[in-house]
């Protein structure tokens, strides 16, 4: 082993001065027997900006005797602390209130601040609301001063075993800023503001009851001493409950509903029962108990009826039938409306086109052979060569649209010229079509051409010249064999001299 890793090449340092409460500590680096000092408690630049330590080090085992060295030696380590912005703080947190339920908006609860620790920094705090669920209260962005925007009410759902907790946010004006937040805790007073209430709200009896007795229950959203035990008694008015009814108080919160007479009609009865509560100011409520009289079976039980809810619609019931209903005619009519003016587009569409000259989507038959040509209204005169008909008869030279008559002069197209060449009825088509296209009085749609000029004829005469004893007995044919087997015929009829 090396001289390193024995133990008396260890070291082992501690901090004998300097630090009273215990903030920082050292240890040994195993690699490279260097002193570590760690931060192991947090340190505030406010309470204490700086330290001096004392570390001392010393080896791992004592030196060997007849060494006269000290056993350790030591050293003053000065650390400073840096101040940096810290999060402001609220006293006390969490803050807890007591007030009385249904204080009215704008009353002033308390004043909830915040202590910034920076106190050399000199930074300015403001407040807001974080969490409020019932929306009951605002603060002060300055003050933090808290006041209500709302009735607070301890039977509220917002509130818990009596609690109402809410959430605000202190902020500074740090590099970076920093934020705190505190909670207000208000436990709210119960006072006597609900009155009590008939529970069940609905019965059901027979015609004859046995027993004739019906057991009610008072429940009051206060608690106590606001609350039971409760008075019950029945109204004098109308004078029908009294007589038919009586009602026996069972306990402070428990009474007894009996019927007077033998026995009553099938039906609904609306029974009024007045309850009155113990608070401060007692506070009294008539309630009405729905009792529905019904034919029963032999186990007492009700016998095909209906429940009492639902037993007829409401009124919002009936109004949201009703918008429905015309709701729906209001797009009947609509439709029908819409229908109406679409035939008339249609039939406008139609007045704008012959039908008999419209050639788009027409079924043409070809299986009705009819009385003759005699009888068929065909114009003959356009497989007629222009040269042997009456001048009278010849249309204009060019296309002649059918489907539309033009409102000025019909333009002339172009006219294919009598010397032959061989592009020449594939211009004189490219070019008609060239003019039709833009032609003005073209309609919007596709419409048919007719071609019906067929030259002014050829040049070369008949074709009965071509007679081998009429002309042409000096003209030497014999080229005609060089021509290919396309001209044989011609060359055999004027290649062979006198046969």
């Amino acid at each position: 082993a090396g001289v390193c890793d024995t133990p008396a090449w260890n070291a082992v340092y501690r901090i004998i001065s300097g630090d009273p409460t215990g903030r920082f500590s050292i240890m040994t680096d195993a690699h490279s027997n260097d002193g570590l000092l760690t931060v192991v408690k947090p340190i505030d630049y406010e309470t204490n900006n700086k330290f001096v330590l004392t570390v001392a080090a010393e080896n791992q085992v004592p030196l060997a005797k007849g060494i006269h060295h000290p056993p350790q030696s030591t050293a003053s380590v000065s650390i400073t602390v840096i101040d940096v912005n810290e999060s402001p703080y609220f006293t006390p947190n969490p803050k807890s209130l007591r007030q009385e339920e249904g204080m009215p908006a704008g009353t002033m609860l308390t004043t909830f601040t915040a202590q910034d620790p920076d106190r050399y920094m000199h930074q300015i705090i403001r407040y807001s609301k974080l969490y409020d669920p019932g929306n009951w209260l605002k603060i002060d962005s300055v003050s933090g001063q808290i006041t209500t925007t709302a009735i607070l009410d301890r039977e509220s759902n917002y509130m818990k075993n009596n609690m109402y907790n809410a959430t605000f946010l202190a902020s500074d004006n740090g590099i970076p800023p920093m934020s705190g937040t505190g909670t207000l805790q208000i436990f709210l007073l119960d006072i006597n503001d609900n009155a009590p209430q008939v529970d069940p709200v609905e019965v059901e009896i027979c015609e004859r009851p046995e027993p004739n007795a019906i057991n009610i229950t008072a429940t009051d959203a206060d608690i106590n001493p606001n609350a039971g035990p409760f008075i019950f008694e029945l109204p004098s008015n109308p004078s029908t409950i009294r007589r038919n009814w009586t009602i026996t108080r069972l306990s402070g919160y428990h009474a007894q509903l009996s019927l007077k007479i033998g026995s009553l009609d099938s039906g609904l009865y609306k029974i009024p029962i007045i309850i009155a509560d113990s608070g401060n100011l007692p506070m009294s409520n008539t309630s009405e108990l729905l009792v529905k009289v019904c034919l029963c079976d032999q186990s007492g039980s009700c016998s095909g009826v209906q429940p009492i809810v639902g037993a007829g619609l409401g009124t919002g019931a009936i109004i949201a039938i009703l918008l429905c209903i015309i709701i729906l005619l209001i797009l009947v009519l609509m439709f029908v409306v819409w229908m109406k003016r679409r035939d008339k587009e249609r039939q406008a569409k139609q007045l704008l086109i012959d039908p008999e000259d419209d050639v788009r989507d027409n079924i043409l038959k070809y299986d009705e052979e009819g009385g003759g040509e005699e009888d068929q209204d065909y114009d003959l005169s356009q497989l007629q060569q222009p040269d042997t008909m009456e001048p009278d008869t010849i249309k204009p030279v060019g296309i002649r649209r059918l489907d539309e008559r033009p409102i000025h002069a019909e333009p002339q197209y172009p006219v294919r010229s009598a010397a032959p060449h061989p592009g020449d009825i594939g211009d004189f088509i490219n070019e008609g079509l060239k003019a039709a296209d833009n032609d003005p009085t073209a309609p919007p749609y596709d419409s048919l051409l007719v071609f019906d000029y067929e030259g002014s004829g050829s040049t070369a005469g008949s074709l009965s010249s071509l007679n081998s004893s009429s002309s042409g007995g000096e003209q030497d044919y014999d080229y005609l064999n060089d021509w290919g087997p396309r001209f044989k015929k011609l060359a055999d009829m004027y290649g062979g001299g006198d046969d």
